[in-house]
């Protein structure tokens, strides 16, 4: 069934933003602490069965001078420097298997896929564990770790992450850095967003039903997914949360969307009751850049699946033109 607002009213949904003081100053202080650390990005060739790919184990430093993994894959044939997808990551799972990444590679574009910090499962293992511990008692997840304060929010780190990602991948040699594209799916469609307002001079953005936006909404009408996590707190933290709510306003992908730049194709679904459609339809509405958006009216949190990755290749070609052989 659908889930959230009826379609014309999605529409001329906009809401008004949820911006705390010093939002600029927290992100701008937060990126600064994390260059103090040497990027030190290195990547590491391996032979993971792929004939028609390069294919590397990346790592390189993220908040606090952690160790961030990922995958960076190119095409073998392909002469550089070429324009780059960075690909963030759904809730709850890591990088996995270089062959689970062959969509922009084989479409001939360089591919840098970001690990998940503290986030695994049993079939999207990851490998970057998450240093950093936090203060105040949570939930299960990782939506209420650090929920009191800004600065100790798990969402933090991970963003602080999603920027270095995007720098580790501009400084590799065989990349374009003028030509990078940030893409994600959920949480990964947050980490997305939010680069669109922490990162000048993206060349495009891929944001698929974007987790962490239009927060406030979402947590009163849906329990699903990690949303529940917040509200299964909040039953219990009673006294906290309006406190919490004003940390989570600092990682609100509306906050990001109108500072965003880069154009960017939006997916939302109507049946989607993990994402609800009017936080992405927001989203889009007070998206600065130039913006299209998909809307897949009898679909849940997949979106548009296999049909979403061919608009995506399509508005990808129309950034870059057709790739070289």
């Amino acid at each position: 069934m659908f889930t959230d607002l009826p379609l014309d009213e999605l529409r001329a949904y906009r809401p008004e933003l949820p911006e705390p003081p010093g939002f600029d100053a927290f992100w701008e202080r937060t990126l600064a602490e994390a260059r103090a650390h040497d990027l030190a990005a290195r990547f590491t060739a391996l032979d993971a069965g792929l004939a028609l790919l390069r294919t590397y184990d990346v790592v390189f430093s993220g908040f606090g001078g952690h160790r961030i993994r990922g995958w960076f894959l190119i095409p073998r044939a392909a002469a550089g420097p070429l324009p780059c997808i960075v690909q963030y990551l759904g809730y709850g799972g890591g990088r996995r298997r270089p062959h689970d990444w062959l969509l922009w590679p084989a479409a001939g574009y360089a591919t840098l896929v970001m690990d998940v910090r503290g986030q695994s499962g049993p079939d999207r293992p990851g490998d970057t564990p998450d240093p950093a511990g936090y203060r105040n008692p949570g939930v299960p997840g990782r939506l209420t770790q650090g929920l009191l304060d800004p600065d100790d929010h798990y969402y933090r780190r991970l963003f602080t992450d999603a920027v270095r990602a995007v720098e580790a991948a501009r400084g590799h040699a065989e990349v374009d850095e003028e030509r990078l594209v940030v893409a994600g799916h959920s949480q990964g469609g947050a980490l997305a967003l939010a680069m669109t307002g922490l990162v000048p001079g993206l060349a495009g953005a891929l944001i698929d039903a974007p987790f962490l936006t239009h927060i406030r909404r979402a947590v009163e009408v849906t329990d699903a997914g990690p949303y529940g996590e917040l509200g299964r707190y909040f039953a219990g933290a009673r006294d906290h949360v309006d406190r919490a709510l004003e940390t989570l306003d600092h990682f609100d992908g509306l906050n990001f969307a109108v500072r965003a730049t880069a154009p960017a194709l939006f997916a939302t679904a109507l049946r989607d009751d993990v994402v609800p459609p009017s936080t992405g339809f927001a989203a889009y509405h007070h998206y600065a850049g130039e913006k299209e958006l998909k809307v897949w009216r009898f679909n849940a949190h997949e979106t548009g699946g296999t049909d979403q990755r061919a608009a995506e290749l399509a508005f990808v070609r129309g950034l870059f033109g057709r790739p070289a052989a």
